[in-house]
């Protein structure tokens, strides 16, 4: 009993691999990633920042650095959110026909 696959059925297959393997670049992009952890950071640095006591400022002479560095963590973290979202990962161009011919 040997099981034989059509041309059709292989090349309906690479397509479907290749689908998916966009959709996965996509979702693992580093840009997501970086962005997302540093948004999350940035929030709770922040509100580190908010709830610093007057003690804490002075440590660092007078600056509220929980504040400051939470902030710029928020926004280098929408910054990669936002070149993810301006400038999405381009999917790999379709073989062509001489490609396929040669395979």
């Amino acid at each position: 009993m040997s099981d034989s696959y059509s041309d059709k059925d292989v090349q309906a297959e690479v397509s479907e691999l290749e689908t998916k393997s966009v959709t996965a670049a996509r979702l693992f992009d580093i840009r997501r990633i970086i962005g997302g952890l540093f948004v999350v950071y940035g929030v709770i640095v922040t509100i580190a920042g908010f709830l610093a006591s007057d003690d804490e400022i002075d440590k660092a002479q007078g600056v509220n650095i929980n504040l400051w560095t939470g902030l710029g963590m928020l926004v280098l973290g929408l910054f990669f959110l936002a070149w993810l979202k301006l400038r999405p990962t381009a999917p790999p161009p379709p073989p062509s026909a001489e490609e396929g011919a040669r395979e």
